[in-house]
């Protein structure tokens, strides 16, 4: 299978990975420690694994990664060429064929200014499984329009609770077309590589015909770059971080884009007191405002509601 987890390790490593590899459409992250055992996180818990690569809960029989075999892995994901992969290193990760993304922490080596350079004795490394999951925006799609015209949005949602998977599927559908609207042309400022999983500037996740990736590039100074260059309806990006990035929304909208956007938080009370930042500015911003949590092991919409 292209897209398998099982191509990111070295071939005398993949009969440990088989399973795990067979495992992948539940699988989240792999978590790999220097000296520590190894731990997976799948359908929102996680378990070791033996040294044959069975699922174990006991820590005792727990298979610990080697530093070596993390350097091997790392070099093997970086095609044994690591200075090509180095602007990729600095910023923490590495996106790779499939749309999946490998983090990585160690010891940061420094440029004089204080920015990181790159990293060196990488003792870290997590695997983040890309799941593309289309149809997952079916649910609040309707939602998603009046009369006639798609409405702005704001995904709220603590982490892993599917925020990153609606958005991407709610891109794909928007930019598509579907029964509530025509499709329209959106901008999506990819940052950390996880809505389009693009590898080599190409998108590895299904976002619409109608969509343009920018990837690896800052919120707020991708989202100005795009309204000057694509012209887009809609701009959508993954985790609102700061004053800035709401700056650049703000000037997206007042362009007559719609935007759309995700934010960690348990609820949208929780989001302002952290913004701090009144609930009538953020109703100028967005019509919709969407919350996610885990219900009965599931994760859900619990809440759709709008400025009203």
């Amino acid at each position: 299978m292209e897209n398998s987890i099982l191509h990111l390790f070295p071939a005398r490593y993949r009969a440990f990975w088989q399973r795990t590899a067979g495992e992948q459409k539940t699988l989240q992250e792999i978590r790999l420690r220097a000296g520590r055992p190894v731990i997976l996180h799948s359908g929102g818990r996680e378990h070791f694994l033996t040294a044959q690569g069975e699922p174990t809960g006991s820590l005792s029989q727990a298979y610990c990664a080697a530093e070596r075999e993390l350097e091997e892995i790392l070099e093997h994901i970086c095609h044994y060429s690591p200075y090509a992969f180095e602007e990729e290193l600095r910023r923490g990760f590495v996106t790779v064929a499939g749309g999946h993304r490998v983090g990585v922490a160690g010891q940061a080596v420094l440029e004089p200014d204080g920015r990181i350079r790159t990293f060196k004795n990488i003792s870290y490394l997590n695997v983040r499984v890309s799941h593309e999951v289309k149809g997952a925006a079916d649910g609040v799609l309707p939602d998603m329009y009046g009369g006639g015209s798609l409405k702005s949005a704001l995904i709220i949602s603590p982490p892993g609770c599917g925020k990153t998977t609606l958005l991407r599927d709610l891109v794909r559908q928007i930019s598509d077309g579907n029964v509530y609207g025509p499709g329209m042309t959106v901008g999506v400022v990819d940052e950390r590589s996880e809505l389009a999983g693009s590898f080599l500037g190409k998108a590895q996740n299904d976002m619409g015909i109608r969509t343009d990736v920018l990837d690896g590039c800052p919120k707020e100074l991708g989202m100005l770059l795009l309204l000057r260059s694509m012209s887009p309806q809609v701009i959508a990006i993954d985790e609102l971080g700061g004053d800035g990035e709401l700056a650049a929304l703000r000037q997206a909208a007042a362009c007559g884009c719609k935007v759309l956007a995700t934010v960690h938080g348990e609820d949208r009370q929780d989001v302002e007191y952290r913004f701090g930042m009144a609930a009538d500015l953020w109703e100028r911003l967005f019509d919709r405002f969407l919350v996610l949590g885990r219900e009965r092991g599931r994760y859900v919409v619990r809440q759709v509601r709008g400025k009203e």
